[in-house]
């Protein structure tokens, strides 16, 4: 007897960079200027290029930087998807090659659907703070996913901006109390000290 196995679907995550202060972007569409100077966990690129199957992105960001191989380095080769109102007038790809993108006028549900169903059992990785919001509200979300980079913007695109809205509450995914306040401990780098990651330099 032979028993049918259901394809692997994957999950919905929202995955981005954060300033201390819950911005995910510079003021002028900075999504990347900011982070001059940070470092990253070692390997951390290359483990979501390969869960990730697809990209979902909104407009202002695909005029940003409108290249499909951007995510991750270009490691991960899956298609990006960019929701717009407008597709007619939406900048050409500047990658030229790969599995490109797709520019999807539709409900954010429905947009969802079709580029989770192209990751191909891996997970859709949302880069778009009011398509992550949308989501996150019509419970489609199924993982928040952040690196909190220790710099203060004061300015720029929020990862989440719902004035007036319902709070969320949130649960961590490791751990053992999931409800858990995460401690973080950072000082000022002063002007004149010209490296800042000198004490993990001493570690």
């Amino acid at each position: 007897m032979t028993t049918r196995t259901e394809p692997r679907t994957g999950k919905v995550l929202w995955h981005f960079m954060m300033s201390l202060d819950g911005f995910i972007a510079a003021p002028g569409q900075d999504a990347l200027g900011w982070l001059e100077g940070v470092s990253i966990r070692p390997g951390v690129v290359a483990e979501y290029a390969d869960r990730i199957g697809a990209v979902l992105g909104g407009r202002k960001g695909w005029d940003a930087y409108p290249d499909s191989s951007a995510p991750y380095g270009g490691a991960m080769g899956g298609p990006t998807f960019i929701l717009t109102h407008h597709p007619e007038d939406a900048k050409a790809d500047q990658a030229g090659s790969g599995p490109g993108v797709t520019f999807l006028n539709c409900e954010v549900a429905e947009a969802t659907r079709i580029a989770l169903k192209a990751a191909g059992g891996k997970d859709l990785v949302v880069f778009s703070a009011d398509i992550g919001r949308q989501l996150l509200e019509q419970g489609l979300l199924d993982e928040l996913h952040l690196h909190i980079a220790p710099i203060l913007l004061g300015d720029g695109t929020r990862l989440f901006d719902n004035p007036a809205g319902v709070p969320i509450q949130l649960e961590r995914l490791t751990g053992d109390n999931l409800r858990a306040s995460v401690d973080v401990t950072y000082r000022p780098v002063r002007p004149n000290e010209a490296n800042p990651q000198r004490a993990t330099d001493r570690e």
